[in-house]
């Protein structure tokens, strides 16, 4: 990831301190939106996003970097933004898969979805006849118990994040994060010059990224959707190697935003990380659907209504598995 750019005499720490900075300066953005928000839900929602993103890009980047950091303070920053953004992002999670679920709930229902038809160009299974009735009569019922379940999970991740704004712990994360804005603390080799020491860091997370990616099954993935019961109950349980490569992929992106601040970014990089967003998504509503599924002492059409929703977000995540091995290759063509 050798960068040009990067003149002879300046140094690594002259490199990363601008980026560090302005993510620095993103956080106490977000501090006072969080401050002036009050009683105004978008605000503070805003807020918080805004707080998340830059946590996680300055966690990002110390967790690279660390070779060229002071590696104690580093660390440290690191596991308390980790413990911020996701706290944060609790509440909003729980919110967004209500949504998802609900909003699939309503398709399948309606006989619009994709287990009422075809989609992504494969067969599915439909519902029909009694098993269509079946459908329309649990998705009340199995909607109202996820609002139940999801709503009262928000509520709790809601006094969390409240809570964590309101401690003792986050006010001295601030103050780190204030200090970063203005200074960076760096290790002895953050002096050296940065075409000599820079790419390494930013090389090893490019390596264990495609590293990640070749053991995926992508040539599986290369379908849109497996219709297949046993074939999407084992990419249930094989979903882990993909939330990994989302994360790397995520680290990769931001090494490449600090080496190159003000390049456009790619944008089938981005699209890739996008299919992996929905890909987590899609396994988290999934797996929300099967927990309210268990659920003692519920109608057996609730379950049922429950049963294919779980599967319906099955699909979702082959279909993004999909997604991502087509953004990939697009990432990894050659240039012409």
């Amino acid at each position: 990831m050798h960068n040009p750019d990067h003149a002879q005499d300046v140094t690594a720490g002259e490199v990363l301190a601008p980026y560090l900075h302005a993510r620095a300066a993103d956080f106490l953005r977000g501090l006072r939106l969080h401050d002036e928000s009050r009683s105004d839900t978008a605000g503070a929602e805003e807020a918080a996003r805004t707080l998340r993103a830059a946590a996680r890009r300055i966690s990002g980047t110390l967790h690279t970097f660390r070779p060229l950091l002071d590696p104690a303070w580093a660390d440290q920053l690191r596991t308390e933004l980790a413990w911020l953004s996701g706290t944060l992002a609790l509440e909003q999670a729980c919110m967004s898969r209500l949504i998802r679920l609900v909003d699939a709930l309503s398709r399948l229902s309606n006989g619009t979805g994709a287990l009422n038809g075809t989609k992504g160009g494969g067969p599915v299974p439909a519902a029909r006849g009694g098993d269509a009735t079946g459908l329309t009569v649990g998705a009340a019922r199995a909607g109202a118990l996820l609002e139940r379940q999801l709503t009262l999970a928000r509520t709790r991740a809601h006094s969390a994040s409240l809570q964590a704004l309101g401690s003792a712990r986050f006010h001295a994360v601030a103050d780190a994060v204030a200090l970063l804005a203005s200074e960076v603390p760096l290790g002895p080799v953050g002096a050296a010059p940065a075409v000599e020491v820079l790419d390494g860091p930013a090389d090893v997370a490019e390596r264990r990224l495609l590293d990640a990616v070749a053991a995926l099954p992508l040539t599986r993935a290369a379908h849109p959707y497996n219709a297949d019961a046993l074939a999407l109950a084992a990419g249930e349980n094989q979903d882990a190697p993909w939330h990994q490569t989302r994360l790397l992929l995520r680290l990769h992106r931001y090494a490449t935003e600090a080496l190159h601040t003000g390049g456009e970014p790619d944008s089938a990089l981005y699209e890739a990380a996008r299919a992996l967003d929905r890909h987590r998504d899609a396994a988290e509503a999934a797996t929300a659907a099967a927990t309210a599924a268990r659920t003692p002492r519920i109608a057996p059409a609730t379950a049922y209504a429950l049963g294919v929703l779980h599967a319906d977000q099955r699909h979702e995540v082959e279909a993004s598995r999909f997604a991502f091995q087509r953004a990939w290759r697009r990432t990894t063509a050659p240039v012409p």
